[in-house]
């Protein structure tokens, strides 16, 4: 083995496994010091080396894993998670845990890259892994069991700042193509009824790490919102994304669109900024996308993104969701979509879930969803204005 400089000490080099994966993309498996998985994931043309650097990092044992409890009245499975306490909290730029590890900053990341998957080292699910998914509502109220699943985070950048809004089109591919080929491999494990790509940006939304990252979640039962979605399609029938798509289309509320996929502020979005990222086909999740309409994502993503952050003089902190399909229900019927949700009604002003849609689930929109997707579409027009000019 080669070694490098670490903090003052020598750290091995090791070649890793390799799998090549769509459009070019270089996935290399390898390990964090306390056992938890760590992916590579190389953009097409990488200068990144094959080699990366061992983790020799000294770390405590994995927390135990969390307790689910039942609460009788609503349905919900709730994870006390109490070692998330204890996450980093907004640290300083040299010692941020999702950037490359370099001397003074023993950081998650061994190695420089392009795109890192690894298992979060404060799950709120996991590390172990149930037999079988959670599968009916218990009959006692207090029923608890522990809290199975996986919680990875992905890191879009080696970056310490930005979003998968200003990721390049090379680069947002490589985080697609992570994310379709983690949700295939989390979909496999024993014990996981759903899997849940995200993003959060924005001190506002909560982020307590500016570094650009999102996560993916493998639940143990089908989450609320999923929930009530499958018993909608049970309610409505047959081709209920279809005809939503085809009503938003001939409709003044479509944002952006292409060859494979159509941006539209819902009919009856909730949030001030509100818009749903709909394949035209129906798609159960990300791992069944074709080439072609990952390519395309990686256009139009971004560019959905940046009209956001066009909005205003300052970015838009907002939540971008990966609805799926879960594992073994209603997958014929269930379309992949992404929604961006922000609570930002204005350049100084976020709505806050307040008593009526905080305790009984009754929503008050403050923003027409017409106005919004034309205000969206002037902001995106702005920021593909400002792309070009900076090409230049």
């Amino acid at each position: 083995m080669n070694l490098t400089h670490f903090g003052g000490a020598a750290a091995a080099l090791q070649h890793l496994p390799a799998t090549t994966l769509a459009a070019g993309v270089v996935r290399r498996d390898a390990s964090l010091a306390d056992g938890r998985e760590l992916f590579y994931y190389d953009d097409p043309g990488t200068l990144l080396p094959p080699q990366r650097a061992v983790d020799t990092r000294v770390l405590d044992p994995r927390p135990e894993t969390a307790e689910l409890r039942y609460d009788a009245l609503t349905g919900d499975w709730i994870s006390v998670a109490t070692a998330r306490q204890h996450r980093a909290f907004l640290p300083p730029a040299n010692l941020d845990p999702l950037a490359p590890q370099r001397p003074g900053n023993p950081s998650e990341v061994p190695s420089n890259y392009d795109v890192a998957v690894f298992e979060n080292k404060s799950p709120s699910f996991g590390p172990a892994l149930a037999s079988a998914p959670i599968a009916a509502a218990p009959d006692e109220l207090d029923e608890q069991r522990a809290s199975e699943g996986r919680c990875e985070v992905v890191c879009f950048s080696p970056e310490h700042e930005g979003s998968f809004g200003t990721l390049s089109t090379v680069r947002a591919r490589t985080v697609i193509e992570a994310w379709a080929d983690r949700v295939s491999a989390l979909q496999s494990l024993s014990g996981v009824a759903q899997v849940f790509p995200f993003e959060n940006r924005g001190t506002e939304i909560g982020v307590t790490l500016p570094h650009p990252h999102g996560q993916i979640y493998a639940y143990p039962y089908i989450t609320p919102r999923t929930r009530r979605l499958l018993e909608r399609l049970e309610e409505h029938g047959a081709g209920l994304f279809a005809r939503i798509l085809e009503r938003e289309q001939s409709s003044g509320r479509v944002v952006l669109a292409g060859r494979h996929w159509c941006a539209y502020v819902p009919f009856a979005a909730r949030w001030p900024i509100e818009v749903q990222l709909l394949p035209y086909r129906q798609i159960p999740d990300l791992a069944e996308t074709t080439a072609a309409e990952r390519d395309e994502l990686a256009v139009l993503y971004p560019r959905l993104l940046r009209g956001l952050d066009a909005l205003y003089d300052t970015p838009t902190p907002y939540i971008a969701a990966w609805h799926q399909a879960p594992k073994h229900a209603l997958r014929a019927e269930v379309r992949l979509r992404l929604e961006v949700t922000s609570p930002r009604r204005a350049a100084d002003r976020l709505k806050y879930l307040a008593g009526s849609e905080a305790a009984m689930g009754a929503w008050v929109a403050d923003v027409a969803p017409e106005s919004q997707a034309e205000r969206l579409r002037e902001a995106v027009a702005r920021a593909d204005a400002r792309a070009v000019v900076g090409e230049a």
